[in-house]
């Protein structure tokens, strides 16, 4: 989500000195453990404003996506617990649309992204609900997926901000928040023809939706946001393709770290870094100064 009102800056902007510190692993719970956290910087204008991440089967190369209409793409270097510690990246590659002309205004709101396997990159946008096929091929135009009836329904700043990829090609996406007056995120998933409500997902505690990825055992992984006034707190859950067996695998303290709106799970199968699932986090720095853009590593519980 890419757009706050000045008392939202405000409240994050007295929170700057609160995620300027160590982390804080006061008041957080769940299965998850923490591994790292890497601020990423970089010199070229308009930098910042994550919403999105792909990673690689072994958590090395990158695809992030920006809510301004860009893609960066690069290679992470792990610190012996696997967490990022350094990032070696490439320029901003901006999204296009069918004319070849970089996307504007609210049609420019990219939210959430997925890659198959053979790089077919799929990605959600939330000021215009929509989903899209990128060009397979420089020059190619992007291939605009046909829109599910209910999403007139969603708010224009709160609609499709997280999308994910199965096995099978299928896509799933949520809005941020649901309908209005309803208590439940809807999930829809993509077989190639249409779109299809598959289950809802409960609110709980005030948290918003705001990314998601389907790990390399097959379960759906959501990460949510809570803005408190002065900072954000985040969590993790976790549920199988048809909505059961639900589990929250992290709830963060207030203020543990900046706006994590991306998330990529992948397994360290070779046991480099010891194994096991792994989540890979990143900010969206709204590109404020007193935020910032960060990775965020921790462990899964199988």
């Amino acid at each position: 989500m890419r757009r706050r009102t000045l008392l939202a800056a405000l409240g994050a902007g007295a929170g700057a000195l609160a995620l300027g510190g160590p982390f804080r692993a006061q008041g957080s719970t769940g299965g998850a453990e923490f591994l790292g956290r890497y601020t990423w910087t970089e010199t070229w204008r308009g930098f910042g404003g994550f919403s999105a991440l792909d990673l690689s089967a072994d958590g090395l190369s990158f695809t992030a996506l920006s809510d301004r209409a860009f893609l960066v793409r690069g290679r992470l270097e792990r610190d012996a617990l696997g967490a990022v510690a350094a990032v070696e990246a490439g320029g901003p590659e901006p999204l296009l649309d069918i004319h070849g002309e970089p996307l504007r205004g609210l049609r420019a709101d990219s939210e959430g992204i997925a890659v198959a396997p053979d790089g077919t990159t799929w990605i959600s946008f939330e000021g215009n609900a929509r989903v899209r096929r990128e060009g397979r091929h420089p020059g190619e135009p992007p291939e605009l997926l046909p829109r599910h009836p209910d999403w007139e329904r969603l708010g224009s700043n709160a609609s499709l901000e997280a999308l994910a990829i199965d096995d099978e090609g299928r896509l799933y996406t949520l809005p941020e928040r649901p309908f209005s007056r309803e208590r439940a995120f809807p999930v829809w998933r993509w077989d190639g023809t249409e779109w299809a409500e598959i289950f809802r997902l409960p609110v709980r505690d005030g948290f918003a939706m705001v990314g998601a990825d389907i790990g390399p055992d097959g379960r759906l992984v959501l990460l949510e946001r809570r803005f408190a006034g002065w900072g954000f707190a985040s969590r993790i859950r976790r549920v199988h393709l048809d909505g059961s067996a639900e589990e929250v695998l992290l709830t963060t303290d207030t203020g543990t770290h900046d706006n994590l709106e991306g998330i990529a799970v992948w397994e360290d199968r070779e046991g480099r870094w010891g194994g096991g699932l792994r989540a890979t986090m990143i900010s969206d720095d709204n590109q404020r100064f007193f935020q910032r853009t960060e990775f965020v590593d921790y462990r899964l519980p199988d």
